[in-house]
């Protein structure tokens, strides 16, 4: 029976600190889910407790605080906050001790710190006070009004895709992009410093990968399904979506540079090898060396010189080259010695004879030779030289790309001496020559 009891007063206390509100109460029970909608988009002027269900002096100051919110219901919101269950929410506005009261006024992302007493007359009084401070700063101009933080990223931030729990699986998870996505909440500080960076970050990303990889951002508050699906415990969280793989979690740092760093890596690491094309005609040359940064231009000797499966050894070293770089994003090409002269002259190819490579800039008009051997390692050093910006350079020949001849693609064969025209000598008097030659 004593243990009956004991279980029975045990179970009391326990409720009565889970709870010190109730939705019968004129305090506004406030959560990470409502109160953006509630605190921070609203125009009133609002208290809020922000509490622990343990904490003795929380517990004594119930009372009062009913009392107030009863008594100035329909002129100022008192609203309460479980911080210890809702840490985060509690850690964006410094609470570090129970009860904290804030004053949410007319700059709703900078409340101040209640200095008042902790009876329900007191606590009226300085709510009058605050009010009547936030009507003379209404009538003088001064007023912020309801700033309401961060409510997505449209408008200058078009490059971020914002996703909602009826948009996410279809963009998402059906897509064969790679995906960056940040989880935040509009009364987040720390999202409001990310957004930039984010913002910035997603237009470079987009243009670098040309949209294979996107940058998108969920507003935790609102799409609450997507955020308990994926455990959102804080804001901001980001995390990494690709097709047939669970999510990850982004560990990177918070800067635009770090953010298209690791985009980059996720590209590279899913994008095939840049594609190898024989320079056929103008329209190659021109959109390869328009499209990127640098086009790797090889000239190969000629069939004759190598056979098929010699020139096959040269662009499988090339093929293995462009995809160790393929981050770069490059242009390749190739052609044989002498189908392009004019080339081969702009780039000063030629005097170190075949197969040969150059790195050019149309942009700049300016080309890099490689002076190395032609195999993996000397590419590889002649390429690593570039990627760090350094290496010898000089202007291509005319300050434009050359000519192109066109021609015919390789068919992927031998090649075949020209065929000989047979000579008829049956005409030929042999006895004669031999007497004209004496």
């Amino acid at each position: 029976m004593a243990k009956a009891v004991i279980g029975i007063v045990t179970w009391t206390l326990f409720a009565a600190v889970s709870a010190l509100y109730s939705s019968s109460d004129d305090v506004i029970e406030l959560t990470p889910s409502n109160f953006n909608k509630e605190v921070i988009q609203s125009d009133s002027l609002w208290l809020i407790e922000f509490y622990a269900p343990w904490c003795g002096h929380c517990q004594r100051l119930v009372p009062d605080w009913k009392k107030a919110a009863t008594a100035l219901k329909g002129v100022v919101k008192l609203g309460a906050v479980d911080a210890d269950k809702h840490q985060s929410l509690g850690g964006q506005y410094g609470v570090r001790g129970f009860p904290t009261i804030k004053i949410f006024g007319s700059n709703k992302n900078k409340p101040e710190d209640y200095q008042g007493g902790r009876t329900s007359e007191a606590i009226v009084d300085s709510a009058l006070s605050s009010l009547r401070s936030l009507v003379k700063d209404r009538l003088g101009g001064r007023a912020g009004g309801s700033d309401s933080g961060r409510q997505s990223y449209s408008g200058g931030k078009k490059d971020v895709i914002d996703l909602t729990d009826d948009s996410f699986d279809k963009q998402v998870l059906k897509s064969d992009d790679v995906w960056l996505i940040e989880f935040y909440a509009p009364w987040c500080g720390h999202c409001k410093n990310l957004e930039p960076e984010w913002a910035a970050a997603a237009t470079e990303v987009k243009e670098q990968t040309k949209g294979k990889v996107k940058l998108g951002a969920v507003d935790a508050t609102v799409s609450q399904m997507l955020a308990s699906r994926y455990g959102i415990k804080g804001f901001p969280t980001i995390k990494i979506f690709q097709k047939g793989e669970d999510p990850v979690d982004y560990d990177g740092g918070r800067t635009k540079a770090d953010i298209v760093a690791r985009a980059m890596d996720l590209f590279s690491e899913n994008a095939p090898p840049p594609e190898m094309h024989e320079i056929l005609n103008e329209d190659v040359v021109k959109k390869t060396c328009d499209e990127h940064q640098l086009c790797i231009v090889a000239v190969l000797p000629h069939i004759l010189d190598t056979g098929a499966a010699g020139r096959n050894s040269y662009l499988e070293t090339m093929m293995k080259m462009a995809d160790k770089y393929k981050k770069k994003m490059w242009g390749w090409l190739w052609t044989e010695a002498g189908a392009q002269m004019d080339m081969e002259s702009s780039l000063g190819i030629g005097g170190f004879g075949y197969p040969a490579m150059a790195a050019v800039n149309a942009r700049k008009m300016k080309f890099a030779l490689l002076k190395g051997s032609f195999s993996e390692q000397g590419i590889n050093d002649f390429l690593r030289e570039l990627s760090f910006g350094r290496g010898s350079t000089a202007p291509v020949g005319g300050g434009a790309l050359p000519k192109i001849n066109k021609v015919e693609p390789w068919d992927g064969k031998d090649g075949e001496l020209p065929a000989e025209d047979d000579i008829d000598l049956s005409d030929v008097d042999l006895d004669d020559i031999e007497k004209d030659e004496l």
